[in-house]
């Protein structure tokens, strides 16, 4: 088994219910600064075990066409990686460095047929004020124009803070708010950057924070998966 830090069970910061006021226009992310480099050699898939860290939670959420739906049906059945975002971060280290990891997962996974089929990505904002599903699909329009075939790459919302903070909180997702945006903006919302492995039983097995947030490891935990 592989030591690495792991932050589940954090407190939330429950002032996501004070959000309030009209949607700045969302873009797709920026690039991100150069990614880090990789300062270990991750182990061979199967050499080693992933245990059960805790169930993933459920919740109501919203598709890009605003259709209610609940969350377990994107973390049960395939092998899932879920990433928690807001389309306005500006922090390079942050979600645009998710997004970009994203990106690079979905060609990867495109170009191995032994895993495609057997993995879904997901990307779920915690600004539901903002990101309504109208600013997700453009958030999401260069993944969506890019999907393959046995690529499900999947992005959600929330239909309001309420039914975003049940999730956060079984997630272990911190998010704060920036108490003094500056005028005219919306406020930033001050957050650890975690994605989540989770197996077909939705039971999560693995949290990266941008340390080992790398293709290479993600793809090497999810054949680790597989092979069970």
């Amino acid at each position: 088994m592989r030591k690495r830090p792991r932050g589940a069970g954090a407190g939330i910061a429950l002032a996501l219910l004070a959000l309030a006021g009209g949607a700045p226009a969302h873009e797709p992310p920026p690039a991100p600064d150069p990614p880090a480099v990789m300062d270990f050699v991750p182990p061979a898939p199967g050499t080693y075990r992933l245990y059960d860290i805790m169930a993933a939670p459920d919740g109501a959420v919203l598709d890009l066409e605003g259709r209610r739906a609940r969350l377990a049906r994107f973390t049960r059945g395939k092998i899932t990686v879920l990433s928690f975002i807001y389309t306005g971060c500006a922090d390079a280290r942050g979600c645009p460095l998710a997004y970009q990891v994203f990106h690079t997962m979905h060609d990867r996974l495109r170009d191995t047929p032994a895993l495609r089929d057997h993995v879904r990505l997901v990307t779920l904002s915690f600004d539901p004020v903002h990101d309504t599903p109208a600013a997700m699909r453009r958030y999401a329009n260069g993944a969506i124009a890019a999907r393959a075939p046995g690529v499900e790459w999947t992005f959600l919302t929330t239909g309001s803070p309420r039914e975003l903070l049940p999730i956060l909180d079984g997630f272990g997702q911190d998010v704060q708010i920036e108490r003094r945006p500056r005028a005219g903006q919306a406020p930033r919302l001050g957050h650890v950057l975690k994605v989540f492995l989770i197996d077909p039983r939705g039971m999560i097995r693995e949290i990266y924070t941008t340390s080992y947030l790398f293709p290479d490891v993600l793809l090497n935990d999810i054949e680790t998966l597989r092979r069970e």
